[in-house]
């Protein structure tokens, strides 16, 4: 089964980012993004730990320890960014400041309800951090992950089984697979890695999808 690798997801997600957007990437997978975001596009990165105006990651022998995103890895500032105070950039997330957060996740449910921070096991992070404030502040809410588990089950479900990070808050799933839009009707696949049929993805997939939609294509 053909599968995007993670620079082709991270690739794909910068291109749905609009010029002038303010985008929280969240920790892990979704740095990647700000390696493919154009640098002639004019889009505002935040981290949580109080930086906006974050660019990509810096040239190896290049990092400045003092300039770590919320995941402790080294980033660049881009001419005009800012520094601030932790308070101050959770006012950001919770005042719908932000447009778009890109998170990666556990779990999504078909109704959008999205399970990021625990599944239970003994050594997992003791909290949420500031996840819940990202998933409910911002305007849209991208997921960015793996399709299936790396025991195959399915990443997408019908109903969470983990603690819920958020509500119905996602809008849109990137996977090594697909990219599925949440809609009112249900999950509707707008892309397929090449030379995947919608059985294929459904088999592998533990929530009903819909059918392409008109504007989507496989490519």
């Amino acid at each position: 089964m053909n599968r995007y690798s993670r620079e082709q997801m991270a690739e794909r997600v910068a291109r749905d980012i609009p010029e002038g957007a303010y985008v929280n990437l969240g920790i892990g997978l979704p740095t990647k993004v700000a390696n493919y975001l154009p640098p002639e596009r004019e889009v505002f990165l935040h981290s949580e730990n109080g930086l906006l105006g974050m660019g990509p990651a810096p040239a190896p022998g290049e990092e400045d320890e003092d300039l770590i995103n919320a995941g402790k890895q080294p980033v660049t500032l881009l001419t005009g960014g800012a520094y601030f105070h932790h308070a101050d950039s959770f006012g950001m997330m919770r005042g719908g400041h932000l447009d778009i957060c890109v998170l990666g996740a556990f779990q999504v449910a078909g109704n959008g309800d999205l399970a990021n921070w625990h599944t239970g096991a003994p050594d997992a992070i003791p909290a949420v951090g500031g996840a819940m404030d990202l998933a409910i502040g911002a305007r849209q809410v991208f997921v960015m992950m793996e399709h299936q588990t790396k025991t195959g089950e399915s990443k997408i479900v019908a109903e969470c089984s983990y603690p819920l990070t958020g509500v119905g808050c996602v809008s849109r799933i990137y996977t090594d697979l697909a990219v599925i839009d949440v809609t009112p009707e249900g999950l509707r696949v707008r892309e397929m890695a090449p030379g995947l049929t919608l059985a294929e993805l459904q088999a592998v997939t533990a929530a009903p999808l819909l059918p392409l939609s008109p504007e989507g294509d496989q490519t």
